[in-house]
């Protein structure tokens, strides 16, 4: 299957005038003409789209318009630090939709995005006709899940394990870059359903990827009665809601998946076996087919 990871970007002016930029992999002729096209956000927070690929081909039936978030790949930083918190990143995303002329469109947002996505759904219910939410945490729900903990340890016998832990022990207080990236490649496995070449190629990218600011500045600015408020609103959102989870996600487990789908009145959960925090990873051939199944069937 042919990888399109290599198109150049395009770019949109979104509220405040800023030039951000966007990728559209999948060919914009033959089996995936008649289908709409799927917007995918990029999680990290603050990490380098070019991480999402392709995911795990689902450019083969409809175009994937896949934006760089502020401080990420081609998108200028933002110019003061609200711009990189998840409500402003659902603006940017509002204004990427007026830019490509969609009525309304299908969503799928992985990891930390899923608060962007929940944030846009509260503020643009009428604009989402799917909502994929791809390994989601729970913070937006105001809890965080012990299952992943879990998951995590019930792998100790898995010969990376003791490396990960102690990377896990050590990344929270360091603040060297390179250290960082040193110690995120030593945990990565804990984020995969196995240790294979396909996933330690796409976790070796991620040190590079990284955007600090970005990241630092996606939780920040939201209080507790703006989140409590983006969750009342969840309640009206009519469209259909996908979360996929992993049985093998160490990141953020499998409970929180199950407290995401239940803000919403249509949501599901569809958990994967052997999978881990990259579903299209680990199993591409599981993940398309549920992902294309919701989008043409509901």
């Amino acid at each position: 299957m042919p990888h399109h990871t290599s198109h150049h970007a395009s770019h949109y002016t979104s509220y405040d005038g800023a030039e951000l930029a966007y990728r559209v992999l999948g060919s914009r002729t033959g089996g995936g003409a008649a289908r709409p096209p799927l917007v995918c956000l990029a999680g990290g927070p603050g990490r380098n789209a070019a991480y999402l690929g392709d995911l795990g081909g689902l450019d083969a039936e409809r175009a994937l318009v896949i934006p760089d978030s502020r401080g990420t790949g081609d998108s200028p930083p933002a110019t003061e630090p609200s711009g990189y918190a998840f409500p402003s990143l659902a603006e940017d995303l509002e204004a990427l939709r007026g830019h490509l002329g969609l009525e309304r469109f299908a969503l799928l947002a992985h990891d930390a995005a899923a608060a962007t996505a929940q944030a846009y759904a509260a503020a643009h219910p009428e604009r989402l006709t799917h909502l994929i939410l791809v390994c989601p945490g729970a913070r937006m729900q105001g809890e965080l899940p012990q299952d992943a903990r879990e998951i995590f340890e019930a792998r100790a016998t898995e010969p990376w394990w003791p490396d990960a832990s102690a990377a896990v022990q050590l990344l929270p207080d360091t603040t060297d870059l390179a250290e960082v990236r040193k110690l995120l490649l030593q945990a990565a496995p804990m984020a995969y359903g196995r240790w294979d070449e396909p996933q330690r190629a796409h976790a070796a990218s991620e040190g590079e990827q990284l955007g600090p600011v970005a990241r630092a500045g996606f939780w920040q600015g939201v209080d507790e009665a703006a989140r409590r408020a983006v969750l009342v609103r969840l309640r009206e959102v009519g469209c259909p809601v996908l979360v996929v989870t992993g049985d093998r996600d160490a990141v953020t487990g499998m409970r929180a998946g199950e407290l995401v789908a239940e803000s919403f009145p249509n949501g599901r959960v569809r958990p994967l076996h052997g999978v881990g925090h990259y579903p299209w990873v680990d199993e591409p051939e599981l993940f398309r087919p549920v992902v294309e199944e919701f989008l043409t069937h509901t």
